[in-house]
């Protein structure tokens, strides 16, 4: 699957590329396991909300997780 995240304020912060959470750079940043978000290391962060089709919202608590370059 390839898609698009969003953060709670609609703003495009990474992109989603099969099991795999890249910024908009295409650095590797998380992996995906079903809607749960982990480090590289393995470690569970949040998790996406569940979504039909390519766009993917996250919720408040997890915008942290992706850099906007704005607060």
């Amino acid at each position: 699957m390839r898609g698009n995240i969003f953060n709670s304020k609609g703003i495009h912060v990474a992109v989603v590329d099969g099991q795999t959470i890249l910024d908009l750079n295409g650095q590797k940043l998380y992996e995906l396991k079903g809607t749960k978000i982990y480090r590289l290391s393995g470690e569970l962060v949040g998790h996406l909300n569940e979504a039909s089709g390519t766009e993917r919202r996250l919720d408040r608590s997890t915008d942290r997780l992706f850099s906007t370059g704005s607060t």
